[in-house]
């Protein structure tokens, strides 16, 4: 730990309080102001499809401005768009508050990127505890996020305006600390430019395919069902307290055992801590299908953070040993696109799965994905296995 990845740690935790607070409660507003109940989760599923379309933008503004100057621009375009938001929630309107989500992905493309820019500010055999530990400063997210939503849901004549309001003080707060941390040059000035390899040679490798894979699926299941649990959980006629504490639960989940997943993969491998989170993942799934009451919502939700962060972490590791330093930009911009697509078709999917299929009809969908997660880690583990036996007969 040093005072540069620390800022950058903190960083993350505004940023996730940010996310939490807006899918907490983007999709009751959504609910609210959507001409058809079906698309209440499209402002969630702007949010990320704004991320998918930025994700290309913030790896050519990395490559021309640095790691400051770009996560400072998508700081500022935060601010913007949690204004909009909250006049789109004055206003009644339900295409802006779409608009300004969409607007609002620019800065989580950007802020995705805090996991690869914290390998940066240590030495290389300390890599994966400082994804690890940057990880952990969303457990700030996990406390604010779903408080900040609960206390400032009325402090506007219109519900939850207050809570975009407040986000526009938390993305200042970030801009502020931003300021003060120092990345290493992208590239080093004077030395010939090095072109790597082309995207499609990078995306070849098995390695990095079961990275994307991890991080996809295992955020795209995530999202799934994070992104319904509020509608679900008012649908059960649960107060929205109730939502806020199984959130806040599930935050903590997704960002405490960062405090020691790098020292887990350091010790027994990449391959097995992601097993682990595919498995709780299923366990979460096993819960929620056996109950409605808040103790059901607030353990699968737990285990579904827990899983979520063994095949993030794992699967960002596994990424940072399919690119050279060269490649890095492209490589971590086409991680995070794979990510933001399939989070979109999920966080919009929700949506439409929890209006009119019902809980238990999400998370039966979620088991493929998940299979499919299941044999992507199998398929890499044979190859790996097969290319050790290959070098050493």
């Amino acid at each position: 730990m040093n005072r540069h990845l620390l800022l950058l740690a903190l960083c993350q935790g505004l940023f996730l309080s940010n996310n939490v607070t807006l899918i907490a409660i983007n999709g009751l507003v959504g609910l609210n102001l959507a001409p058809v109940a079906w698309m209440a989760t499209l402002p969630v599923a702007g949010y990320v499809a704004g991320s998918a379309m930025a994700a290309p933008l913030v790896a050519r503004h990395q490559r021309a401005w640095g790691r400051r100057r770009t996560f400072q621009l998508g700081l500022l375009v935060a601010m913007l768009a949690s204004a909009l938001c909250a006049w789109a929630a004055i206003s009644g309107s339900f295409w802006l508050l779409t608009g300004a989500t969409v607007m609002a992905g620019y800065y989580s493309a950007n802020a995705s990127l805090y996991r690869f820019a914290a390998s940066e500010l240590v030495d290389p055999s300390l890599k994966e505890k400082a994804i690890s530990w940057v990880l952990a400063g969303g457990i700030i997210g996990a406390v604010v996020g779903p408080n900040l939503a609960n206390a400032s849901r009325d402090v506007l004549i219109q519900p939850f305006a207050g809570a975009y309001v407040a986000l526009v003080g938390v993305g200042a707060l970030a801009l502020l600390l931003m300021s003060f941390i120092e990345f290493p040059p992208l590239s080093v000035a004077g030395q010939p430019q090095v072109r790597g390899r082309p995207l499609r040679e990078i995306a070849r490798q098995p390695v990095f395919i079961v990275a994307v894979a991890a991080c996809a699926l295992g955020y795209g299941v995530m999202s799934l069902l994070m992104s319904a649990t509020p509608i679900a959980m008012a649908q059960c006629a649960h107060p929205f307290s109730a939502a806020a504490l199984v959130l806040e639960w599930h935050v903590l989940g997704m960002f405490v055992p960062s405090f020691f997943t790098g020292s887990l993969i350091k010790r027994f491998g990449t391959l097995p801590v992601m097993a682990v989170g595919l498995l709780l993942n299923i366990i979460c799934v096993v819960i929620a299908l056996s109950g409605v009451d808040l103790m059901h919502f607030l353990a699968a939700l737990l285990a579904l953070g827990v899983g979520w962060n063994f095949l993030f972490i794992g699967g960002t590791t596994l990424a940072t040993q399919a690119y050279r330093p060269e490649e890095r930009t492209t490589a971590q911009a086409a991680v995070d696109f794979c990510v933001y697509l399939t989070m979109t078709l999920t966080a919009f999917g929700s949506g439409a799965l929890v209006t009119t299929g019902g809980w238990a009809a999400m998370n039966l969908g979620s088991l493929f994905p998940l299979a499919l997660l299941g044999l992507a880690l199998l398929w890499l583990h044979r190859h790996q296995r097969s290319t050790r036996l290959c070098d050493n007969p």
